[in-house]
């Protein structure tokens, strides 16, 4: 006989947040319909686990499995709409599913090629990045995402924080965002975490070290200590969570190679901190 894997679903107060109670609802009917989470997932092409993680409301739900959720429950378009509540967030929308999974990530594994990855940023920085890419944004707008920026970062301290292990490109060092007092604090920051903080890693891929597999674009990778891996890519305006195993396995044999081609930690710290000594005014 099947059994659920429930997680922590019977233990969720349904009224904390819309991702609860759309989890809550989804047990709910699924259980009026005498559903397992195995058959359910069976009959809207996806696993057990994925409805698992709905119900324990540690994924957030996905538009189009609502809508299958709604025909083989008959529920009208009741999970559809409270997918719509589910999924409001302070993140761009490309970006929020994994803003969601990186709450819950034991290991945080990341390539940059340009840019100082966002859980490692400071506030200036956030903030002269997000208004050079959107540069028609609304001062509201610029200041909504930096504080998300920020909350994101703030969780490194956490008890129970991921262990992240950040790779950049020499070149996300030498990109001036905002002048050189804005980039000196941001290469300042790097190497107070790199040296101080206990669960973060910082290398960086000199110029030196040629091509390799993630040199197109930003690249995230989340291990879970209750469900599978997945990656996460990146480039303007767009963003895409995959979590077939395949090829997850395939990201992370590259980041591999990636970690491979960087200086060592320590090493990478030095280059960090002659970089910063260039931003340093006369």
């Amino acid at each position: 006989m099947t059994t659920d894997h429930l997680g922590n679903a019977e233990n969720l107060d349904p009224y904390s947040s819309p991702k609860t109670f759309f989890g809550a609802e989804l047990r709910r009917l699924r259980e009026a319909a005498g559903l397992t989470q195995y058959q359910l997932g069976e009959r809207v092409f996806c696993s057990r686990d994925y409805i698992s993680r709905f119900e324990s409301a540690s994924r957030r739900p996905q538009p189009e499995v609502s809508r299958l959720l709604d025909e083989v429950l008959g529920s009208g378009e009741h999970l559809q709409r409270l997918c719509r509540l589910a999924r409001l967030s302070k993140h761009p929308d490309y970006f929020a599913d994994a803003a969601d999974l990186e709450k819950h990530a034991a290991t945080i594994s990341e390539y940059a090629p340009m840019l100082v990855p966002g859980l490692l940023q400071t506030e200036a920085y956030a903030r002269g990045l997000t208004r050079a890419t959107l540069p028609y944004a609304a001062i509201e707008e610029v200041e909504t995402h930096v504080a998300a920026r920020m909350e994101r970062g703030g969780r490194l301290d956490d008890p129970g924080a991921p262990e992240l292990w950040a790779v950049l490109h020499e070149a996300a060092l030498r990109v001036p965002v905002d002048g050189p007092e804005v980039m000196r604090e941001q290469l300042d920051r790097l190497v107070t975490l790199g040296h101080d903080h206990s669960r973060v890693v910082v290398q960086v891929v000199p110029y030196s070290a040629g091509p390799h597999p993630l040199m197109y674009g930003t690249t995230l990778l989340m291990t879970f200590n209750d469900a599978p891996p997945v990656a996460y890519t990146e480039g303007a305006h767009t963003g895409q969570l995959i979590d077939d195993p395949a090829l997850v396995a395939k990201f992370d044999r590259s980041y591999d190679h990636v970690r491979a081609a960087a200086l060592p930690p320590r090493a990478s710290l030095a280059l960090i901190e002659s970089v910063a000594k260039d931003y340093t005014s006369p």
